[in-house]
């Protein structure tokens, strides 16, 4: 559907997806009609639809916008002469995604909406934060940082690390904020290491 394209719209999308996405994480998908999320937006139901047609819309735009947000924190981070450096940076921005946005982080990566599975054109929207990782590790691996890997593999397995650290935070398993870094730095430093001896 055509969409305005000015500041009153990137406003309003923000704060109804914002608004659903706290509804699913305190009260699971039934929470997610487009009058309880016109309440906590405060706008009428129209805005809901005219926006996003329908829930599978709303739901559709709330997985994307995690990843939107996750890519404008991978786009800030400068890139610099020190490859590796750069790589964890990317995690570090990860980590700041997800706890900046614990409200969509479960979409992003989970099920809590059953019926919703991304298609192929959703897969593809998200595909460059991913590719943003690869790109990281190939500069690791061309540099000499690594030890020659695929890089893919390689991007596989430090995704899944910080998914599983993030995850693991967002749940208050980790500990206060300080605990929660030590244990990102250790479990990052424990696996560049292991890559750089192959």
């Amino acid at each position: 559907m055509a969409r305005p394209r000015n500041r009153d719209y990137v406003e309003l999308r923000r704060e109804l997806i914002d608004a659903a996405g706290r509804l699913l994480a305190a009260e699971g998908p039934l929470a997610l009609s487009t009058r309880c999320i016109a309440q906590q937006a405060g706008v009428s139901t129209s805005a809901v639809y005219n926006l996003f047609g329908d829930k599978a819309g709303l739901v559709r735009e709330m997985f994307l916008a995690g990843f939107e947000r996750l890519a404008e924190a991978f786009a800030a981070v400068p890139r610099t002469g020190d490859p590796v450096a750069d790589l964890l940076a990317l995690g570090h921005a990860y980590r700041a995604s997800a706890l900046a946005n614990p409200h969509l982080y479960e979409l992003m990566f989970g099920r809590p909406v059953p019926e919703f599975q991304p298609d192929a054109e959703t897969g593809a929207l998200i595909q460059p934060s991913f590719d943003a990782l690869v790109a990281a590790v190939v500069r690791c691996v061309e540099k000499g940082a690594f030890a020659p890997a695929e890089p893919y593999d390689l991007a596989v397995r430090l995704n899944g690390l910080a998914h599983g650290l993030c995850s693991l935070e967002l749940r208050g398993a980790l500990g206060d904020v300080n605990e929660a870094r030590r244990h990102w730095d250790g479990a990052f430093d424990t696996m560049v290491r292991g890559m750089a001896r192959g």
